[in-house]
């Protein structure tokens, strides 16, 4: 039995009044998740101010067996970072922890603290002449160490890859309170396991990330925003084949939206318009880019894609952003989908992913069948078509009462269409982490050798189950 009154003692001494906060005020805000579905107690916010208050932090929460909640933002999608309803556990947050420990732009390489926020990295970065080449709808919450925890993706993965791709070193505290220390960035390195890619996407479940070594990009010198109506899902698909034939590595992006999704964020976003006069099935949203080098030849490039894809009978219509204020309101309508159809009322949001060959037909096949399955729902996909990862939502019928829906008939279509996926040879989880949400449907659904070494990492790493309880596995 943990005394909590010794703990909380040890703890204020530890991290000094303004590491730790007791006042229900103070801790309720976090113990809620960014969604809404999940509510937690906690015996404190926790937030220290270096990797060494973390370590000493863990030691203790180790020698009281107090369970530890690490959290960055708190903008992840699957609850991942929302305690429990025991009241047992801290909440850690790494939000104090934002300095920029070095920043080499000849290396084109940054080291920082977790808890630095995405979009200050973006603008440090920038001032250089250089990029972080990974954005979110949540950049202005989302964190360094949250973002490397749920492995996160976002629009340019295509191009760039998910977070996983951009750690070239990685600092974390361990479930006894010792430090991996391997921010130090080597491009050779054969000595066993890569250790940090464990950590990478473990959900704070192995280790609480606290630092990283991240790789960096030159600064766009220029790019192209297209907008093309097609008829069919699986014209997008010739589509994205045609654009990586024409462009090459110029492809920083491939989004596809359909019509429901375009007319739900010209309905509820104000001042938004259409890019194209008539109406279409689909959408594609397509970005070219290119730094200093490929800067002058990338307008010709576009229109070369452009006038292509017409020849080709590949789009009905499509038109080119003449600038980039208008760029930037083609990018709205892709990313005010989330908002629009919150505004419709209960949906059920599956962050799935299929091979990328796969993906339209996919698509194509899975929303009459749920349509059907489930009649008077509305079941929509889009995103990022390149990579394999289209959210794929069910709008309730008309009528459905928020909160009830969804843990009712909700849940039995969020089932179907993971099966659905299963089925493809595709994942239930392709950017957004399993967190609380889906961790009985990987226990169902995941293959058990996978599960079983899952499983015995963590039991290896965390022992006694305080880094995180309940999420992931």
């Amino acid at each position: 039995m943990t005394d909590s009154h010794a703990f909380l003692s040890a703890a204020r001494d530890l991290l000094g009044e303004r590491g730790l906060a007791t006042d229900p005020e103070l801790v309720e805000p976090w113990l809620t998740d960014w969604r809404g579905r999940y509510t937690g107690r906690a015996l404190a916010l926790a937030s220290p101010a270096s990797t060494q208050e973390v370590a000493a932090l863990v030691k203790l929460c180790a020698e009281h067996r107090v369970p530890i909640v690490p959290q960055g933002g708190n903008s992840g999608m699957s609850g991942g970072a929302t305690p429990d309803a025991s009241g047992d556990a801290i909440v850690l947050s790494l939000r104090r922890m934002n300095d920029v420990r070095s920043f080499d732009p000849d290396a084109r390489e940054i080291t920082c603290d977790a808890g630095v926020i995405l979009q200050t990295l973006h603008e440090t970065v920038e001032a250089e002449g250089l990029r972080f080449p990974l954005t979110l709808g949540g950049k202005g919450s989302a964190t360094v160490g949250g973002l490397i925890s749920t492995n996160a993706g976002g629009t340019q993965v295509l191009r760039h890859g998910s977070m996983r791709a951009q750690v070239l070193g990685l600092e974390a505290v361990l479930a006894d309170g010792s430090i991996f220390d391997a921010l130090t960035p080597l491009k050779k390195d054969n000595r066993g396991f890569d250790l940090k890619q464990l950590l990478i996407g473990s959900e704070g479940t192995l280790g609480i990330v606290t630092g990283a070594t991240l790789r960096l990009l030159p600064a766009l010198a220029e790019r192209s925003v297209l907008w093309a109506g097609l008829g069919d899902i699986r014209d997008a698909r010739k589509l994205l084949l045609h654009a990586q034939s024409t462009a090459g590595d110029a492809l920083e992006g491939f989004e596809v939206m359909p019509r429901h999704s375009l007319s739900a964020v010209l309905n509820h976003t104000p001042g938004a318009r259409a890019p194209l006069q008539g109406e279409h099935e689909w959408n594609a949203l397509i970005e070219l880019a290119a730094d200093a080098g490929g800067a002058d030849t990338l307008p010709d490039l576009a229109q070369t894609l452009l006038e292509s894809a017409f020849e080709a009978g590949l789009v009905e219509d499509a038109t080119i952003a003449a600038n980039e204020r208008q760029a930037e309101e083609f990018w709205t309508l892709r990313d005010e989908i989330a908002p629009a159809e919150r505004a419709l009322g209960p949906a059920m949001q599956h962050d799935i992913s299929v091979p990328v060959a796969k993906m339209a037909d996919f698509v194509a096949e899975a929303v009459p069948k749920v349509e059907s399955e489930f009649p008077g729902t509305v079941a929509i996909g889009f995103g990022h078509l390149g990579d394999g990862n289209v959210h794929f939502h069910v709008l309730a019928p008309k009528g459905a009462t928020p909160g009830e829906w969804e843990d009712t008939e909700g849940k039995v279509i969020s089932r179907f269409v993971h099966d659905e996926v299963t089925r493809w040879g595709g994942s239930i989880s392709a950017e957004h982490g399993i967190g609380q949400l889906k961790r009985d449907e990987l226990a169902r659904l995941g293959d058990p050798v996978q599960l079983t070494m899952l499983r015995q990492v963590k039991q290896a790493l965390d022992p006694d189950g305080l880094l995180n309880p309940g999420k992931l596995v």
